[in-house]
């Protein structure tokens, strides 16, 4: 069974036209089932958290992460995304997730969350330090940190969402080798701590090609280091293109099949209302 779980709408909008290419690029893929998972950011109910964590001074980040802010941001409720989902279950197989930030406040986060029957819950690290590390525009925010600092924040907020119970997936493990930046130094240890964490959390992970076509590294991620620690742990995996456009869902689908065979992986996860059952990979 094939299936993509990991998808945005924002680049459109709630317009059943524009999502259709979504659907018509899984038939390409051969893909049973898609799901959505719009980022926090879509939904007023989470804008607080944003304004309470990232760097928002005069610096050049600061700077940058306002104007994001204020672009394409806060402009449908859960409710509008559930009452779209439903009219297209109408006519497709679909899912609704949600892919949630590394909010300090996950306390918060959950009162939110449980309000809500998601098939479901995607915990991604976005921010180290209230730093967009993913965001090009301020790339250059990589040779002011020290290397060894991020992938310690990084594991750290892995360790957190883990640490939650809110999550069923982490989603793209590892992406801070998006730009290239990539260690000198033993990175064994995190690697390690990243998998200890989602293997007690019973959490899955996100198999994702969007930084193979998203960004400089062309690499799936999890890279192939995590990849071999998380089969030793058994961590189940899901496959997904991280696709922001219509035309992008499912890529590379089928190179993901052929890299987490490689492996030794034969099932992928599959999601209902946060149940849970392992499929074989087709």
């Amino acid at each position: 069974m094939k299936f993509d779980y990991h998808m945005h709408l924002e680049y459109g909008d709630y317009d059943e036209n524009w999502v259709q290419g979504f659907f018509d690029a899984a038939k390409t893929h051969g893909l049973d089932e898609i799901g959505f998972s719009e980022h926090t950011h879509t939904f007023p109910e989470f804008e607080h958290f944003y304004y309470d964590d990232l760097i928002l001074d005069e610096s050049p980040t600061g700077i940058f992460q306002r104007g994001w802010l204020k672009k394409n941001k806060f402009k449908h409720s859960i409710q509008d995304y559930f009452d779209f989902v439903a009219q297209l279950q109408k006519n497709h197989a679909v899912k609704i997730g949600i892919e949630v930030c590394n909010f300090r406040d996950q306390a918060g986060v959950k009162k939110i969350l449980d309000a809500w029957d998601f098939d479901c819950r995607i915990g991604s690290v976005h921010f180290l330090h209230g730093w967009a590390y993913d965001s090009k525009e301020i790339i250059d925010e990589w040779t002011r940190r020290d290397l060894k600092d991020i992938w310690e924040e990084y594991t750290a907020q892995v360790e957190m969402l883990a640490t939650s119970g809110l999550y069923d997936i982490l989603g793209h493990p590892f992406n801070i080798r998006l730009f290239k930046f990539i260690p000198t130094f033993d990175v064994s240890e995190y690697l390690e701590r990243v998998a200890v964490a989602l293997k007690n959390a019973n959490m899955a992970i996100d198999v994702n090609t969007g930084t193979m076509y998203r960004y400089p590294v062309a690499e799936i991620s999890p890279y192939a280091d995590f990849m071999k620690v998380a089969a030793a742990y058994e961590l189940p995996i899901t496959i997904n293109s991280d696709a922001h456009n219509p035309e992008d869902c499912g890529r590379f689908y089928e190179t993901a099949i052929e890299y987490v065979r490689g492996f030794g992986y034969k099932k992928i996860m599959r999601f209902s209302k946060r149940k849970r059952e392992l499929v074989d990979l087709t």
